[in-house]
């Protein structure tokens, strides 16, 4: 591993540098271009970066916290943007020759957010086409022959190499959480909804959620708050975070959680789920922990092809214009938007209506329960021509659900999977707290696993 000061410092202890002028936004910026040369024709995260601009924005900070006693939530921080999500000082090309050099001239609301609260662009990482399932370049760190995951990949190889310490990436199936079980970090996609989509690729518009990758577990709560909505225009997250029931569980009470295979369990690998139940028997003898097995109603058993209904329709509607180039979309792509336009929009309704339900049942759930634990993946990352095995992602996407991903196991071929956190949708808060309770009782790491 090149020497990453991401890897050894959060941003809590990167201020704590700034302040003690052991650091400086400067610094970093140079440490990333040192990685850039060290990786990229190696591993490729990145698929726009550009050393001058970098620079630049890391000087504009630099100038920024001179003399400054109080620094904003990620003041000075660098962040890599999944590029299906616009940037004012570089292209969006949404991983297709189709949109080769296009320059939107705008921030996205999300990238407008961090830059509010301090931060700077470090650069754009490579996604798979229209962040959907073909891979682009980005090879797997801890084993180039394996996937890194697909939409987000190039965001969560960058985390893993330690080349920022917080890289935005988007979900609309599995696309934040396989990517960080696969190369070994953590990934959080919150609430649908809580964080802003404007000016970024739509793909399903029932499905696509916003979040990021982190190399440690204590920015993620800092990176949540910087970039979620606030304030009463957003009446439904702002009656829930104001709701002590979803932001902390009753003190007279242990932790009520549910261990939950889902129908996917069957395509986990024997370790995999080895690991999970070893975990959990672990977890189980906490004094303020209560553990249930849950088995989720027979409709989520139907969760996957209520998806490919509404997934694949949206793709034959919003990728209409670039379906006419189909010698410049991939196979599956194309093949995706063909199924797409034999569905009818009764029969999309009708999934969508089958959404709604595994939200409203899913809500109901969560009466009894804090948090359900569920494996990230089926096991270590796959090769890179193999699709991946079903996993649980999907069905906490469908219903809305925040979720993260934590790297806490390892395969019997020293590959890393991670292990799932799940809270009652906008009970995000809830989630970080029961986090920070399971790396007060060391049952998950303070950062990323190590690249072998």
């Amino acid at each position: 591993m090149g020497n990453s000061i991401f890897l050894t410092k959060d941003i809590s202890e990167i201020h704590n540098g700034f302040k003690d002028g052991q650091l400086d936004p400067l610094t970093l910026a140079e440490n990333i271009i040192d990685l850039y040369d060290l990786y990229q024709n190696k591993f490729y995260p990145w698929v726009s970066f550009n050393k001058e601009i970098l620079m630049k924005n890391a000087l504009v900070s630099s100038k920024a916290i001179k003399n400054k006693d109080f620094f904003n939530l990620l003041e000075g921080i660098p962040f890599a943007v999944k590029d299906i999500i616009n940037t004012y000082d570089f292209p969006t090309q949404m991983g297709s020759p189709l949109w080769k050099g296009f320059t939107p001239g705008n921030d996205a609301r999300i990238v407008y957010n961090l830059k509010h609260r301090g931060a700077f662009v470090a650069g754009k990482t490579v996604t798979a086409e229209f962040a959907v399932h073909t891979l682009n370049e980005t090879m797997n760190p801890h084993d180039i022959t394996k996937t890194p995951g697909t939409s987000s990949s190039g965001s969560a190889v960058a985390i893993a190499l330690g080349m920022v310490p917080v890289a935005l990436g988007t979900q609309t199936a599995g696309s934040i959480i396989r990517p960080a079980s696969f190369c070994g970090i953590y990934g959080c996609k919150p609430s649908f909804g809580l964080i802003p989509r404007t000016g970024m690729l739509k793909t399903t518009d029932t499905l696509d959620t916003v979040g990021f990758l982190t190399v440690h577990y204590k920015d993620i709560r800092r990176v949540f708050e910087s970039i979620r909505v606030h304030g009463p225009n957003f009446p439904m997250s702002y009656n829930a975070f104001k709701d002590p029931e979803r932001i902390n569980k009753p003190k007279n009470r242990p932790w009520k959680i549910a261990i939950c295979k889902t129908h996917t369990w069957s395509n986990a690998y024997d370790y995999a789920k080895k690991s999970l139940i070893d975990f959990v028997d672990k977890l189980a003898k906490l004094p303020d922990i209560e553990v249930t097995n849950l088995d989720l109603p027979g409709e989520f058993n139907r969760s996957h092809d209520i998806h490919a209904v509404i997934y694949n329709k949206t793709l034959s509607y919003y990728f209409a214009e670039e379906f006419k180039k189909s010698e410049l979309v991939s196979p599956i792509m194309n093949d995706l938007i063909i199924q797409g336009n034999k569905i009818s929009p009764a029969y999309l309704q009708n999934a969508i209506n089958e959404q709604r339900d595994l939200i409203y049942q899913m809500d109901k759930i969560f009466t009894e329960y804090d948090i359900i634990i569920s494996l990230s993946t089926a096991g270590e990352a796959p090769l890179r021509h193999k699709m991946e095995e079903p996993d649980p992602c999907l069905i906490w996407t469908m219903a809305h659900l925040p979720v993260i991903s934590v790297p806490r196991f390892t395969s019997p071929s020293g590959l890393p999977f991670g292990l799932q956190l799940v809270a009652r949708k906008y009970s995000d808060y809830l989630l970080f707290n029961f986090l920070d309770y399971l790396y007060e009782n060391g049952f998950v790491p303070k950062s990323a696993n190590k690249i072998i």
